[in-house]
């Protein structure tokens, strides 16, 4: 098994995120190249962790609350809002411009976060694809008991259950709540698999893994989850990415030059906008320098 302590990452104005993935040791795991997870966090009246419109290419994000609300609005003119336990699936494919905002009803308000954003990279046929969005909304995530296991079946299909959740390719993602001294089995759904503990210490067979910390498990069979006291975690996982991708700021491709192009239709603003919204977050200094693939 590998251990993956991730890293602090202040995305601006104090909004600390731990980022586990991409890491130095692994990119990704199934098609999951992107995990941050934010909060938990009490927001004052007078501060904003408002993310401005901002691009895409190449991947899906996904974004899952714990706790508080946002509200999504994109290029192709949809608002959502996002609250906890639903499932927010946006598929970037050739390109589109997102922002995620506090919403109205808690302007002048202070509020808690607590969520996780990941990124999953869209498979090759896939890449160029019409951009989409698709809100799975909380009472239809099914929920499976094992025991002192309760299991939310994100994304995929697990202990019977499955997913309203479309993915274009093999995916797997959990929300699994552990009351104290539970355990349960983890098959091998897929063929990559890692478990995140949110909140509490758990034990993965008999390796301890403390909260915010990652661990990949290794191919094919089942392990043991325990744990002592009180405990939430994620798996994520699924097949293997089906190629090498490159990834630069917010966007992702198995091109470089697409990442190159995607850069410059942004700094030109031909990537559409967010309706009624004129703000917009600028691409970083440091402009992208494609390395070399790794074998």
């Amino acid at each position: 098994m590998l251990h993956l302590k991730g890293h602090e990452k202040d995305l601006g104005g104090g909004f600390v995120v731990r980022r586990l993935l991409p890491a130095l040791d692994r990119r990704n795991v199934g098609p999951f190249i992107f995990f941050d997870h934010f909060g938990p966090v009490d927001v004052p009246p007078e501060q904003s962790h408002d993310v401005r419109p901002h691009p895409h290419i190449g991947l899906a994000t996904v974004t899952y609350l714990f706790e508080g609300a946002m509200m999504h609005r994109d290029s192709l003119g949809n608002e959502q809002l996002i609250e906890p336990g639903a499932i927010n699936w946006m598929t970037a494919g050739r390109g589109i411009v997102h922002s995620e905002r506090r919403p109205e009803s808690l302007r002048g308000k202070a509020y808690a976060i607590h969520g996780l954003q990941l990124w999953t990279a869209l498979p090759l046929a896939h890449e160029e694809d019409e951009p989409a969005f698709a809100h799975t909304p909380a009472s239809a995530i099914p929920q499976v008991a094992l025991g002192g296991a309760q299991v939310r079946v994100l994304v995929g299909s697990a202990f019977g259950a499955s997913s309203p959740v479309a993915a274009l390719s093999q995916t797997l993602y959990l929300d699994v709540k552990l009351e104290p001294g539970a355990s349960f089995e983890l098959p091998a759904l897929v063929s990559e698999r890692a478990i995140y503990p949110v909140q509490g210490e758990v034990k993965v067979q008999q390796e301890r893994l403390p909260a915010r910390a990652m661990v990949v498990l290794e191919p094919g069979g089942s392990v043991t989850v325990r744990s002592d006291g009180p405990a939430r975690l994620v798996v994520v996982g699924g097949e293997p990415l089906d190629g090498h991708r490159h990834m630069w700021w917010n966007f992702v491709s198995s091109r470089k030059d697409r990442i190159l192009r995607a850069g410059a239709d942004w700094e030109a603003q031909r990537m559409g906008r967010v309706p009624g919204d004129d703000e917009y977050i600028p691409l970083p200094p440091t402009r992208f320098t494609p390395p070399e693939p790794v074998s």
